[in-house]
């Protein structure tokens, strides 16, 4: 949490360091150039990006790409353990799940296992498993120990998730509040409109529709990533459930 804090702070830094220091000063002399031969504003990418709205959603996609990365990166350092035997046991393990040394291999676990990945959803659900094996020898209760810790991997992920699915809804949702407020400016300089005077008006639609186009824009890119993500939520807890088959549950006879 103090870190996901740290990251939002950066990103408001960062990017309005950028806003204050290239975007808006670059947009103002252009749309000045422009009014001054009598043109509409251009269509140039610092224009499109200079308005509030547009700053609020390069803040969030910052933060949400950093969401989605760390997520991406506790889930690709444990990858490696999917292809290791984390189970075997030569000198207890003779083919005969009764007589698998429980508290030895967890012991084992414990020590062997780099502590960065202790709290990988793999170890966690062996050692779950074969805690409740250890106590019971019943070979249901160890089925059980792997599907309610599945279960409960993938609520945690689900609610893991719930920042980024916010920051994917709340980003078109600032664009439109750009939209309505170009339009409420434009609706304003009406009368100036019918003077002849429709460079004010053009202005304000402007603002509605860049701040539109720029968020859905993020947004469209934030989804990926996070549908990204996703597969790799599933691909892991399907993992999960293919190695405690493969190594644990083929050992119990």
């Amino acid at each position: 949490m103090i870190k996901s804090f740290i990251a939002l702070i950066i990103s408001i830094i960062f990017v309005h360091m950028i806003y204050i220091g290239y975007v808006r000063p670059e947009a103002s002399a252009l749309i000045e150039i422009a009014h001054a031969q009598g043109l509409s504003s251009p269509r140039d990418v610092v224009v499109i990006l200079k308005d509030y709205e547009q700053e609020i959603c390069f803040i969030l996609m910052l933060w949400g790409c950093f969401l989605i990365t760390t997520n991406y990166r506790e889930i690709l350092k444990t990858k490696y353990l999917f292809s290791v035997d984390l189970l075997e046991d030569k000198e207890n393990d003779n083919g005969d799940g009764n007589n698998l040394d429980v508290h030895c291999i967890i012991e084992r676990l414990d020590k062997q296992i780099p502590k960065d990945c202790l709290s990988s959803p793999l170890v966690r659900t062996l050692r779950s498993a074969l805690w409740r094996y250890g106590a019971t020898r019943n070979v249901q209760n160890l089925s059980d120990a792997i599907e309610s810790n599945l279960e409960a991997l993938a609520v945690r992920q689900d609610s893991e998730n719930t920042m980024i699915r916010y920051l994917i809804w709340a980003i078109p949702s600032i664009g439109f509040i750009g939209t309505v407020r170009g339009i409420g400016q434009a609706l304003s300089q009406a009368d100036q409109a019918l003077a002849g005077d429709i460079a004010g008006m053009t202005d304000s639609l402007g603002v509605a529709f860049n701040s539109t186009l720029v968020a859905l824009l993020i947004s469209i890119f934030l989804m990926f990533l996070f549908h990204q993500l996703q597969r790799l939520q599933d691909s892991q807890i399907l993992d999960t459930q293919e190695y405690c088959e493969k190594y644990l549950l083929s050992r119990i006879r």
